[in-house]
């Protein structure tokens, strides 16, 4: 077995001010292992220009941009500006639009119903580690559903906490329906709870 060092960035204060940095520590990944596959959570879509752009050029990497669904918000509206959409597609990146796996259906039996759920527990159970780090678990999930990221592969995945960027993480992809296949490999950089 190959003996690995990495150094864990620990950010002092969450959220979009350490985007600038994550995006650093994924070019660093990519320059020293093998990696193919980079996973990014855009609410905005600020986060998604940026990686977008800096990875343009890449050929080998497989870029792929997870955005909120419609409606998550508000009813019938999409947070992603059109243009702002169009530059991370025009840029390589593909762009994944859905319903996050731990905010379905529950979250309305939830809300009307109350009591807790299993997708509650498990992403209530995740941002023990950090708003980020859940994000990272269901956006790799959510890549291998549609089909844009394989299954079983290790997978740079980048989130944050709120808007922008604060951590990444190297997941090995699962399906959803196969979560408990899914390791959280490697923590690169997170802020600090």
């Amino acid at each position: 077995m190959k003996k690995m060092e990495r150094l864990v960035k620990y950010f002092e204060k969450p959220g979009k001010i350490n985007s600038e940095k994550c995006l650093e520590i994924v070019l660093d990944a990519i320059a020293q292992y093998d990696y193919k596959h980079v996973v990014i959570a855009t609410t905005g879509g600020d986060t998604g220009l940026l990686f977008s752009e800096a990875l343009k050029d890449n050929t080998k990497i497989n870029l792929v941009a997870v955005t909120h669904s419609s409606g998550f918000k508000e009813s019938n509206v999409f947070e992603i500006p059109n243009d702002t959409l169009q530059k991370i597609k025009d840029n390589g990146a593909k762009v994944y639009t859905g319903t996050i796996l731990t905010h379905s259906l529950e979250t309305a039996l939830a809300g009307k119903f109350g009591g807790v759920y299993p997708t509650t527990l498990i992403a209530q159970t995740l941002r023990v580690f950090g708003e980020g780090t859940k994000v990272c678990c269901e956006i790799a999930m959510m890549a291998v559903d549609c089909g844009l990221i394989p299954e079983g592969q290790d997978v740079i995945t980048v989130a944050g906490t709120g808007r922008g960027a604060d951590t990444v993480l190297i997941v090995k992809s699962a399906a959803s329906k196969r979560f408990f296949d899914l390791k959280v490999q490697e923590v690169l950089a997170k802020p600090r709870l």
